[in-house]
């Protein structure tokens, strides 16, 4: 199963115009609301922490082994031109053709629900470090402008229809149903014989990653077309619900 590196903002020092706090408070509520989509549909994650930098989480998923780094920001107009720009920008890195991939899809998604979907752009840039220093493909995202009113707003009532869009964007770059989270609920086991197969597509054609023998406890976090998500151990995969007791 995929496993990406989270990174949202932690630019404390970037205030919205409505009040609510920082760029880096938001956008951590915004992870918030991106976790329960990535459980479900079995997409793994590392996530930075408020006391890193850009700098030092880039280093931290450099060091580790990640099929996607996404980085989550919102974005402020230049200097003399304060809450007059409105819109969302996927910057990926030149050359990148997975990271282009990656923003065009996340692009996509956004315009859905974004109030001016002719806004919702994809970019090339050398300079965001999250983006061009990036072992795994990377897009940054900038949803939005914090100094601008209406971006402000539409942002603090849509935490969870952009985690949702983003999510969407995510299954797609990596081939994957989209499945709606559940509340995740504990599972157990049940085969007359054998393991239970715990396989990286809700397919009996997805690759095996795990046995699960009777009776081993997991816990499920989504539900597709008779397949369960389930972590189980260190893994997180698709087991046919059939053979899982709830």
């Amino acid at each position: 199963m995929p496993t990406i590196y989270l990174s949202p903002s932690t630019q404390e020092w970037n205030q919205y115009v409505t009040g609510s706090g920082s760029e880096e408070y938001n956008m951590n509520l915004l992870a918030d609301a991106l976790v329960p989509y990535l459980l479900s549909n079995g997409i793994q994650y590392k996530r930075n922490r408020p006391d890193m930098t850009a700098g030092s989480s880039v280093r931290e998923a450099n060091a580790g082994t990640y099929d996607f780094y996404l980085a989550l920001h919102s974005n402020g107009a230049p200097e003399g031109h304060y809450g007059e720009e409105r819109g969302i920008i996927a910057f990926y890195y030149p050359g990148s053709s997975k990271g282009q991939r990656a923003a065009e899809l996340i692009a996509e998604e956004l315009r859905k629900i974004y109030p001016l979907p002719n806004k919702v752009t994809t970019r090339e840039t050398t300079t965001l470090g999250e983006v061009s220093q990036s072992k795994a493909p990377a897009v940054l995202v900038e949803i939005g402008y914090h100094d601008n009113y209406a971006d402000a707003t539409w942002l603090e009532g849509h935490w969870d229809d952009i985690a949702q869009q983003l999510a969407r964007a995510l299954t797609r770059f990596f081939g994957l149903p989209f499945i709606y989270p559940m509340t995740p609920v504990g599972g157990t086991v049940r085969v007359s014989y054998g393991t239970l197969n715990l396989r990286s597509y809700p397919s009996p054609k997805g690759n095996i990653v795990a046995n699960m023998p009777n009776g081993a406890s997991v816990t499920i976090y989504g539900e597709w077309q008779g397949w369960y998500v389930v972590h189980y151990g260190d893994y997180v995969g698709y087991a046919a619900a059939a053979y899982i007791d709830t």
